[in-house]
């Protein structure tokens, strides 16, 4: 990116490139909103794919590997909601406060990331307004909309974890994540447990917090129930397994809504 001269930046966005976010059923029925802060892997034309290789850039370093299959095929099977991010975390990280360092990853586990190496504070706040503010406002807009109309809402953040991150292998094939409300995930979890042949993890190899997690945190953490879900990427890189986790999530979710709603109605 061209260095700070005191003129106006130019726009990080090609007028031709995606825009930062993609909605899928918005005025879906369901009571919950799926999000997919690491869904896509798109570099700014600008950018110059931050002077990575194309391997790089297809690796788990710069998205969440898959998840934008399971995510479509859940939205449309539950008619939800979906919230979907089309660029990199590499970029601007949308699921961290744009405050932390992190936000703008100089080095991703082992990987050097020699676009972001000396990045400045107005080019920082550019890739801010372009991509993490459009996807965040579109969350917020949404939530709003459904507060409202009445509509009852479950926040569900969709993301996906390397296999073996840093030389150590993740036996969990998936996770259910919090903070401090556990209401609705503690009924993912149990439901989740139920399915056959599957190792699910809670609060591993993450947990929720303002200091490493932006979406659940801003958007629902006192405000929605919520569930954050982590799945194994090399269970859900072809369509077969995205197809698979999709519809054992759609059944997930609504058993757990299901037990959650009569726990709510037992007070």
């Amino acid at each position: 990116m061209a260095p700070e001269t005191g003129l106006p930046p130019e726009p990080l966005l090609d007028s031709d490139e995606a825009a930062p976010f993609e909605l899928l059923h918005g005025r879906g029925k369901s009571v919950f909103v799926l999000t997919a802060d690491h869904a896509g892997r798109a570099i700014p034309r600008r950018l110059r794919n931050l002077g990575l290789s194309p391997a790089e850039l297809e690796s788990h370093i710069a998205w969440d590997i898959g998840i934008a299959g399971v995510a479509r095929r859940l939205s449309s099977a539950l008619n939800a909601a979906l919230v979907l991010q089309r660029y990199s975390r590499l970029v601007i990280d949308c699921n961290r406060d744009p405050e932390v360092e992190s936000s703008i990853a100089k080095l991703s586990e082992h990987t050097r990331i020699p676009g972001n190496e000396s990045v400045s504070a107005g080019e920082a706040l550019l890739r801010r307004q372009s991509v993490f503010d459009p996807y965040h406002a579109a969350i917020a807009q949404l939530l709003q909309q459904r507060a409202q109309s009445g509509e009852t809402t479950i926040m569900i953040a969709l993301h996906s974890m390397t296999p073996v991150f840093k030389g150590r292998s993740r036996a969990m094939h998936a996770a259910v994540l919090y903070d401090r409300d556990f209401r609705f995930a503690r009924h993912v979890l149990h439901a989740l447990r139920q399915e056959h042949g599957i190792t699910v993890a809670e609060n591993e190899p993450y947990f929720v917090s303002p200091a490493t997690d932006y979406t659940i945190p801003h958007h629902a953490e006192g405000h929605v129930p919520y569930a954050e879900i982590e799945i194994r990427q090399d269970l859900i890189a072809d369509d077969a397994g995205q197809s698979l986790w999709a519809e054992r999530l759609g059944r997930v979710l609504q058993d757990a809504f299901a037990n959650f709603s009569a726990e709510a109605e037992a007070g």
